[in-house]
């Protein structure tokens, strides 16, 4: 155990963001993203609210403040104004660490972008879209 780490940064997951360079991005999966099938690296976290990962990850990783969109949820099928509750609570954490509300990337575009993740962070999350891409900043 580390002093001020939060518990559901594990080893794997703390040595994966510090491995990460800037621009590089990072998945928070829900439990139903087809995760095996699209991971470079998978780190699981079964159980674990998506919201309280993404969390405990901004508690030690910078954001991207040089792209236009350095967080970005998955957009609902079928209807591209909705708002998922999953979404929405990733947008009060966000909020809580000084950063924009995710900006919505269509779900096959979100795929494509999770193959050429650094890593995908699978969660326990059983909301419907309860997926994020972060793009990682630098610390100055």
């Amino acid at each position: 155990m580390l002093k001020g780490i939060d518990p559901l940064l594990t080893p794997d997951l703390l040595h994966t963001l510090c491995a990460m360079g800037h621009g590089d991005s990072l998945v928070i999966a829900d439990a139903n993203f087809p995760a095996s099938a699209r991971a470079r690296r998978l780190l699981r976290l079964p159980g674990s609210p998506a919201d309280a990962v993404l969390r405990a990850i901004l508690s030690v990783l910078p954001i991207d403040d040089f792209i236009a969109h350095p967080v970005r949820s998955m957009q609902v099928v079928g209807d591209v104004d909705a708002v998922p509750e999953a979404v929405q609570a990733f947008t009060g954490v966000l909020a809580q660490h000084g950063q924009k509300p995710p900006a919505p990337l269509e779900r096959h575009a979100f795929y494509a972008e999770a193959e050429r993740a650094y890593a995908i962070v699978q969660t326990g999350e059983r909301r419907l879209y309860g997926n994020l891409l972060l793009t990682k900043g630098v610390i100055v």
